[in-house]
């Protein structure tokens, strides 16, 4: 299989990075969600929260990676071509994805920085953004916690789409992102 996307399907990197980014995403979430469980101040919940801001900055820094692939390499056809207003959506899809993976987890860098609090990247401390602000942290927390929200909507969208054209469209666009099938 080539690293590249070819005519017929996505390449290697593409197909990887999709994937793997599909996993930080359900972590970030997952982080996010279970902190709850625990008392404010505890370890764990400290520990999910860091886990939250890592895994987020993960997904910040791997989708300009994402999208270099997709300027240098490109996008294979959806075969048989759905109609013109499925390939709109698709690509209104994606660009509010990408909307999602890069604004979500600035916004949280940019929280994190206005509230004077250090900014973990798996043992590095990251530079603060901004400088402090408790009221604007606030405001920001509010848009990236309805970034949140709205990435579940987004997420769930984007999978029935891929479900949809698998099983009733009955075309390529879901193997065609699938790993291992040469």
């Amino acid at each position: 299989m080539s690293r590249i996307n070819t005519p017929s399907r996505y390449g290697n990197l593409s197909i990887a990075l999709h994937w793997l980014m599909l996993v930080l995403i359900a972590g970030v979430y997952a982080c996010i969600e279970l902190k709850g469980n625990f008392p404010k101040g505890s370890e764990t919940r400290e520990l999910l929260k860091q886990w939250h801001f890592m895994l987020g900055l993960a997904v910040f820094a791997l989708v300009w990676l994402r999208l270099l692939t997709r300027l240098v390499s490109p996008t294979p056809p959806i075969s048989p071509a759905p109609a013109g207003w499925q390939n709109g959506l698709a690509q209104l899809m994606h660009l509010a994805l990408y909307a999602l993976m890069i604004g979500a987890p600035l916004a949280g860098w940019l929280i994190l920085s206005a509230a004077g609090k250090p900014i973990p990247f798996f043992g590095l401390q990251l530079p603060a953004l901004i400088g402090k602000n408790p009221e604007l942290a606030g405001q920001i927390k509010e848009l990236h916690e309805l970034a949140g929200t709205l990435g579940y909507w987004l997420i769930g969208l984007h999978a029935a789409a891929a479900l949809f054209h698998h099983f009733i469209s009955r075309d390529n666009t879901f193997t065609r992102m699938l790993p291992g099938r040469g």
